[in-house]
């Protein structure tokens, strides 16, 4: 049982952590009890999270898709054809008469499929755009009505009703809502994929760091309740606003990950408190003092970091911001509150079943590293920044592009029939760029106006045809006059005419197009939307919100570690390594992944771009766990620079006490990191490997010789803040003080001791 404290005041920046400690301590049974409950509920609703997330989610295009989208529903009853129907007569021809009367009969069967509108084939139009060159396939387009949950569903129906193997068409499912299922679907099996590579190399690695393997399990199971935990809120989010099944997989990873981080440093410092002879009790309370207070800050960091994606209007994006922020949320609750209780209860069964005796030493290979940059910083500090630039050069060939069916393993069969198309047809229709006025002025001049207009879009560079009202147009001329199919583009109020490209969508050349159909003028006012456009208008829309983001991330990063630290200086030096330790991850990303020499490696197709959101998910996702390093290591250098006051020393022996454990942690959730590029999905191979590489280039370069380089430059400078946030340092911030609460006994002192020192 814990006495009451000692007379000495307790600093008010450690009281709610001391009290949080007491009452871990005292009520661990309770929080123990409280923490299987949470568990159990998180198990019950675990297995249906899935069903309550949505696909997609990678674009928000901005107004003028919206409002084109919104003319298409409202005046035409009509949209973006988003499930296609590959049908393939084999050695045959699809005019043959068993074909054509199958396809006939295809063609209307979808077309009377609930929920499913626009339903057109080449049996049905005759367009030759509509079958392949060699005349053994052809295509039955239509699309799907509803929300995403809806079309992402009734795809999952479709494909099982309609793929088939015999008979005198063979039938393969694709378009974009069948690509989006096909995503949803081969994400839940990455991620458990991820989860049997990741988890049982985390527990070996873990056991050796530890010695031990009690010690070795905590962090485990601290990452288990982080993951549940956080995948219950992700339940009752879900409930309430959209959120993407991809954040699944950053939950799992992510909440490991910093499950890890967190535990390494709680479990490492009570067991170091332990040998210096307190007893658990004491040793528990001097852990959440210290390494607890550490890691609070560290979660602020983080957190902070992730909720600036709440900036931008992607549901993907914003997506990983509430998954990310419930994760951090999660594994600061067990690791300051239900590792804590677990640790009181165990106490020195901690170093239970240990597989190797570990021993304490003072002087280690990091103080010796340390002590070797600070001899020579500005040549350490040099040669690692050019290192970083040099890997991050990649970066400026870096080419945007949007996810499509590439993303997808070519053994996905929605992958299988955009291959098909790219290759045996001549058709773009499902890509089709949509022109639509609303506002057409005199009806009497509109049939003039629309032909004319289409005329000069069909002379575009870029442009296959354009289909209006008046005819479809291709380069110059009317190619085929109204009739039935071209009666559906014009009401009394609005006209649209589709204009079908000659080149790749998702890429810098349908980007190109879009801006020439936008250069080109018009007889009224019109609004665009299409692959090519909401590719082009998202780019636009992130890097408009990038300076606030940046902005953000800046002022959270600099602004809690300026107090929690009392500098002005140490907070800029932080910023200026985050974003050099990100160039590597950056330049990889580009030189393996845009460039594709990792494709054959990794087993993906290089599309020669990367998905917009994926840089900026990297960079915020990266630079939160940065500084999540940067807190625990400059937490340890402030306690030692404030027992002794020496800059030189503090550094050497704060990375001493903290390299080991730094260097373990992104080990370990770089191994997390990575098992998500074992999965078959393009962009979350990317993710996996670049935040891997981010933060083992952090936990090396970076913290072995840049932030010692630096803060050796910068000596006592390194402490320095006006007087004010010295001030609400003195109340909030980190810094040396003895440990406060006491008991009636301490215990006996611990024979081993932790690996990390």
């Amino acid at each position: 049982m814990i006495a009451m404290l000692a007379t000495r005041r307790i600093p008010r920046r450690t009281r709610m952590l001391n009290w949080l400690g007491h009452l871990t301590v005292r009520a661990r049974a309770i929080v123990l009890v409280l923490a299987v409950a949470v568990l159990v509920a998180a198990g019950l609703t675990a297995g249906s999270v899935t069903e309550r997330l949505a696909g997609g989610g990678f674009n928000d295009a901005g107004d003028e898709v919206a409002a084109a989208v919104q003319a298409l529903e409202v005046e035409f009853k009509a949209g973006e054809p988003n499930i296609i129907l590959l049908a393939d007569a084999g050695a045959g021809d699809v005019d043959s008469p068993d074909a054509a009367a199958a396809g006939q009969a295809l063609t209307s069967r979808l077309a009377a499929e609930p929920g499913v509108v626009d339903v057109a084939s080449y049996w049905t139009t005759g367009l030759p755009s509509l079958k392949s060159r060699d005349g053994t396939k052809a295509i039955v387009v239509g699309r799907i009505t509803g929300d995403d949950k809806t079309i992402e569903a009734r795809a999952g129906d479709l494909s099982t009703a309609y793929t088939q193997s015999d008979g005198a068409l063979r039938v393969a499912v694709g378009g974009s809502a069948e690509v989006i299922r096909q995503l949803s679907v081969q994400s839940e099996k990455d991620l458990i994929r991820a989860e049997v590579i990741a988890l049982p190399i985390t527990l070996i690695l873990l056991i050796v760091v530890f010695g031990g393997l009690v010690a070795g399990l905590l962090p485990v199971a601290v990452g288990i309740f982080t993951v549940l935990g956080a995948l219950l809120i992700l339940y009752g989010l879900a409930g309430l606003t959209d959120v993407s099944v991809f954040a699944l997989n950053l939950t799992t990873a992510l909440g490991l990950g910093l499950a890890i981080d967190y535990s390494l440093f709680i479990v490492s410092r009570f067991r170091e408190e332990l040998a210096t002879g307190l007893d658990v009790p004491q040793a528990v309370l001097r852990a959440v003092n210290t390494a607890g207070r550490t890691v609070a800050v560290s979660a602020l960091a983080v957190a902070g970091s992730l909720a600036v994606l709440l900036v931008f209007p992607q549901m993907f994006l914003r997506s990983i911001a509430y998954a990310g922020i419930a994760v951090v949320a999660c594994a600061t609750i067990a690791a300051i509150v239900v590792l804590p209780a677990l640790l009181a209860v165990l106490g020195h069964r901690v170093n239970a079943l240990a597989v190797r005796r570990a021993k304490r030493r003072e002087g280690t290979g990091w103080q010796r590293i340390a002590h070797a940059v600070m001899r020579r910083p500005v040549i350490v500090a040099t040669v690692a920044v050019a290192i970083l630039l040099l890997l991050g050069s990649p970066v400026v060939g870096i080419r945007f592009g949007d996810v499509d069916d590439r993303a997808l393993p070519t053994t996905a069969t929605a992958r299988q029939v955009a291959d098909q198309l790219r290759t045996d047809f001549d058709t773009r229709d499902a890509d089709a760029i949509a022109a639509v006025a609303t506002d057409i002025g005199d009806p009497a001049t509109r049939t003039t106006a629309v032909s004319e207009y289409a005329t000069t879009l069909s002379r575009i560079e870029g442009v296959a045809r354009v289909d209006a009202v008046t005819g479809s147009y291709a380069n110059g001329q009317q190619v085929a006059p109204p009739g039935p199919a071209t009666a559906r583009f014009a009401t009394q109020t609005a006209t649209w005419l589709q204009v079908v490209p000659d080149v790749e969508p998702v890429s810098p050349e349908g980007e190109a197009l879009v801006k020439r159909i936008r250069a080109t003028e018009a007889p009224f006012s019109v609004k665009l939307a299409g692959p090519s456009v909401e590719l082009l208008d998202g780019k636009a829309l992130i890097a408009d919100r990038l300076p606030l983001a940046g902005a953000l991330i800046a002022a959270v990063s600099f602004l809690v570690l300026m107090v929690v630290f009392g500098s002005v200086l140490l907070p800029l030096i932080s910023l200026v390594l985050n974003v050099l330790s990100l160039s590597a991850a950056f330049g990889a990303m580009v030189w393996g992944f845009q460039e594709g020499h990792l494709a054959g490696l990794l087993n993906f197709t290089s599309t020669g771009t990367i998905e917009i959101s994926i840089p900026v998910l990297l960079f915020f996702l990266a630079f939160g766990l940065a500084t999540d390093y940067q807190v625990f290591m400059l937490s340890r250098i402030k306690e030692e620079y404030d027992k002794t006051h020496d800059n030189t020393d503090a550094v050497a022996t704060g990375l001493q006490r903290t390299g080991p454990i730094i260097t373990a942690a992104a080990a370990l959730i770089a191994i997390v990191f990575i098992g998500l590029a074992a999965g078959d999905i393009s962009i979350i191979k990317l993710l996996g490997v670049g935040l891997a590489l981010a933060i083992i280039v952090d936990a090396t370069i970076v913290r072995a010789a840049l932030v010692p380089a630096f803060m050796r430059l910068a000596g006592r400078a390194n402490w320095w803040a006006p007087r004010p946030i010295q001030s609400l340092h003195r109340t909030l911030g980190i810094h040396h003080a003895p440990a406060e609460p006491t008991t009636v006994s301490a215990g006996p002192p611990d024979a081993l001791h932790s690996a990390a020192g």
